[in-house]
């Protein structure tokens, strides 16, 4: 299990997500809808929620030896849109995609760069089965939208996607620049909300 380090006397650390820690992501998961409104729509079962179908893996953050932020790494479904616009602009098979979702940081846990970090692992990792990530996120959530392009992710579009009867909310769509080299990622930002992975 590959380790990261962060911070000052390494309070704080990004690893694999372990079946132990849902319970804890729940919990940090339930902080930033109070505070950030991540989650747009609340899951009826959010511990199946933030462990996707498809699953290729999922990343937590922890600073002082609490979880404080999360990212997974899936295949696409049918409702994810970042996929489809990624092929139409660039061609090629869309199961060549893997989707970046279900990234959050705790309030009390941003300012030591987990979200850069906990993209970098979704990344890799995506890179490493030879996928190009992408993700999806919430046109309003400014935070999360200037950490994926001060990261260098390539704009694919904004959409319009129906959550209810009664809600259109303007959806954005990113995909990885480059994934063919080795990327130094900044210390700086924390998405609070994040990438919505088609289904918030």
């Amino acid at each position: 299990m590959k380790i990261e380090t962060i911070g000052a006397r390494g309070r704080g650390a990004v690893r694999p997500r372990a079946d132990r820690d849902l319970a804890a992501c729940v919990r940090v998961l339930a902080e930033v809808h109070a505070h950030d409104g991540y989650p747009v729509n609340w899951p009826d079962r959010p511990g199946e929620w933030l462990s996707r179908p498809g699953g290729l893996g999922a990343w937590v953050a922890e600073l002082d030896g609490g979880i404080v932020g999360h990212v997974g790494l899936s295949r696409a479904e049918p409702d994810d849109v970042a996929p489809a616009l990624w092929r139409a602009r660039h061609g090629g098979d869309g199961d060549a995609a893997a989707v970046v979702s279900r990234l959050f940081v705790a309030p009390h846990g941003r300012g030591h760069g987990f979200g850069a970090r906990l993209m970098a692992c979704a990344t890799r990792e995506a890179e490493r089965r030879g996928l190009r990530p992408v993700l999806d996120v919430v046109a309003t959530d400014a935070a999360a939208v200037a950490l994926y392009e001060r990261l260098g992710w390539e704009p694919l579009g904004t959409s319009e996607q129906r959550w209810g009867p009664d809600r259109t909310v303007s959806v954005r769509s990113y995909a990885a620049a480059d994934t063919s080299s080795e990327r130094t990622v900044g210390t700086g930002g924390d998405a609070g909300g994040a990438p919505t992975g088609g289904t918030v």
